[in-house]
């Protein structure tokens, strides 16, 4: 389906929107109220509340800049995506970790929160998410949320920062990031969506339009197709969960334990030693894992197993878990 929107699109000698097609905005606002229970803004109005991106992670990585900020610190969650750190150092930021609203927010410029989160599949709970809220609004701190895997609760549902149940009745001073990567299985055509308070949309926007960063043509009507369409997203969704099951008990199956791991992609694995002696007794075994500590030090009692390996190569990590219980 997204190949043949991209053919079908594959004639486009022009230079795209940098605001996203009309067809597009309309697509993606009808999946975030469909999928999330987020009603945007209009998002074909003067200041928009949706735009397309590059796929998530070179909007994590710019958006201290996009912002415009010069100085000062930005949150970032304790056991995190490297590239939120990435970003802040390219902006010539300081990083602070932490998972709840600060006493203070002295030359804090940006929080970034992620849920559900990489690579520990923990979800923040809502009263958290409305505390955050709270702080951010207080404090004129923009709280942006990467919810990448919003559509893959396990154990419990994601809920988007832009839920009523949790922003109240606007988006002010909030944001949202998603991606086609995970959900449609879209990683090679880098398709993203930033959403939220159009004001903080459309100063991202009117910097990235300056900088080129523009979705291709043929790729924003791919994306509109994906956001239009339901079932291809829920028939990978259990193509994951079947993976998650045969992988969690085969590794529960060897002593190790499984911490949140509630949503998402990955499975959160400790054996109560040092990250890198559980890597090295995995790599005895001919399966990587991503070390705990490649995500900050809170991480470095664990290791990410993650659920993007096709099925043959899920079965063989079963097999070799599985014999060496």
């Amino acid at each position: 389906m997204l190949r043949t929107a991209l053919a079908a699109a594959g004639d486009s000698p022009g230079y795209p929107m940098a605001l996203g097609t009309r067809e597009l905005r309309t697509a993606a606002a009808g999946w975030l109220q469909r999928r999330l229970g987020v009603t945007l803004a209009d998002p074909l109005g003067a200041d928009p509340s949706v735009v397309p991106t590059i796929g998530s992670k070179e909007l994590v990585a710019l958006m201290p800049t996009l912002l415009g900020l010069h100085e000062g610190t930005v949150v970032i969650p304790e056991v995190a995506y490297p590239t939120y750190e990435v970003g802040a150092v390219l902006a010539g930021l300081a990083v602070r970790r932490t998972d709840t609203p600060p006493d203070d927010a002295a030359g804090i410029g940006l929080v970034w929160l992620n849920s559900p989160g990489n690579p520990h599949g923990r979800v923040v709970p809502d009263e958290t998410l409305r505390a955050w809220v709270a702080w951010g609004r207080a404090h004129g701190v923009p709280v942006v949320s990467d919810e990448c895997y919003a559509t893959l609760g396990w154990d419990v549902q994601p809920r988007s920062l832009l839920h009523p149940a949790v922003a109240g009745d606007d988006h002010t001073g909030l944001m949202a990031v998603h991606s086609l990567s995970k959900q449609s299985t879209a990683a090679g055509y880098r398709a993203g969506l930033l959403s939220g308070d159009p004001a903080l949309v459309r100063r991202v926007w009117e910097v990235r339009r300056h900088l080129g960063l523009l979705v291709p043509g043929p790729v924003q009507a791919a994306m509109t197709a994906a956001l239009a369409d339901d079932a291809h997203v829920d028939a990978q969704r259990e193509r994951y969960r079947g993976r998650r099951e045969r992988l969690a008990a085969a590794i529960r199956a060897t002593g190790a334990r499984i911490d949140h791991s509630e949503a998402g992609l990955y499975l959160w694995v400790t054996r109560d030693e040092d990250c890198w002696a559980t890597v090295d007794w995995l790599a005895g075994l001919g399966i990587v894992p991503a070390p705990g500590s490649f995500y900050g030090p809170a991480g470095q009692r664990h290791v990410r197993f993650a659920l993007t390996a096709g099925d043959e190569r899920i079965d063989a990590a079963v097999t070799r878990l599985r014999n060496a219980s």
